[in-house]
């Protein structure tokens, strides 16, 4: 599929029948810690701040500046979660910018919802903005705790893939970066509500 014919608002992904997988960046002592024990642990992951979950590799090459932004986010983790909490997660979220303008935008108390759906442009490996969208899912509150306690099936450190990567690009050596990069499908979850469907 050619970006012209990628909807603007699409969930891609690597998946199987059980997980879908999504990204985050963090410390070194917070990586560490989670690698050990299969889940995020308190301390030193807080529990009671927001956590964003990336389904989407290069948007998070993006934030993390490959993992060489900075101390908080130098190593990126892989983190696979069941499918049926990607779900409950969609199910249970609202938009983090009301969509529409002027009295036409919706008014949503978020303060009752434990997730947020935001949809932020996707980046080519040159970390340029693309013409369509990528998810990006922030975790509050309840789903904070069944993000580390229930959802969470594998944790994997792929910072070395990514900086691999990286090191491919700044060497103009483009097809073989591309060819090292997660192969993301579009997911496509009957469970989301409206607001969250692939439509452009």
């Amino acid at each position: 599929m050619s970006a012209s014919d990628t909807p603007l608002r699409q969930i891609r992904a690597v998946y199987d029948d059980a997980t879908i997988r999504v990204y985050q960046a963090y410390s070194t002592p917070i990586a560490d810690a989670a690698l050990a024990a299969g889940t995020f642990v308190s301390p030193p992951f807080k529990m009671e701040r927001m956590t964003w979950i990336k389904p989407s590799f290069l948007w998070m090459m993006y934030r993390a500046g490959w993992g060489f932004k900075d101390a908080g986010q130098q190593r990126i983790l892989a983190i696979d979660i069941s499918r049926e909490g990607f779900a409950w997660a969609l199910e249970h979220g609202c938009l983090s910018h009301a969509e529409g303008e002027g009295k036409a935008a919706p008014v949503v108390n978020k303060d009752l919802f434990p997730v947020r759906i935001q949809w932020d442009p996707e980046r080519d490996l040159h970390l340029h903005k693309l013409p369509y969208r990528s998810i990006q899912i922030g975790l509050s509150k309840g789903a904070v705790n069944l993000y580390t306690t229930q959802w969470i099936r594998r944790i994997t450190d792929v910072t070395p893939l990514a900086h691999e990567i990286h090191a491919l690009v700044q060497a103009g050596r483009v097809d073989e970066a591309r060819d090292r990069l997660p192969v993301e499908r579009a997911f496509h979850c009957a469970l989301a509500p409206a607001s969250l469907s692939n439509q452009t």
